[in-house]
């Protein structure tokens, strides 16, 4: 017995479109797709953009950590405290206006 007798038969080709032809042995293992590469924009070193990685699409792991910055805690005296109370209440007024006003 021939090794193309022991592969069984091939496949009908469609008569009408004989162009159409697929080759069903490409698709008998999945092909698995890498991650897209992507330049940082900060330091220009190219990195794959994998899914949930934390930070910008278009900067590297590294540049992407968070910057520690001074303690944002500070303590506030008075007027800076009613200060922002008064900005904090301009925006939401601002907001809101321009949310529900009428234009009718």
């Amino acid at each position: 017995m021939t090794e193309a007798e022991n592969r069984g038969p091939a496949p009908p080709r469609p008569s009408m479109w004989p162009g159409l032809f697929i080759s069903w042995s490409r698709f008998r293992y999945p092909i698995r797709m890498s991650f897209p590469i992507k330049v940082c924009v900060v330091c220009q070193e190219e990195f794959e953009l994998k899914p949930n990685k934390p930070g910008f699409a278009n900067r590297c792991p590294s540049c992407s950590e968070p910057e520690e910055t001074g303690p944002s805690d500070a303590p506030q005296s008075a007027e800076e405290r009613q200060a922002e109370a008064e900005a904090n209440e301009a925006r939401r007024k601002a907001i809101r206006d321009l949310l529900y006003r009428g234009d009718s």
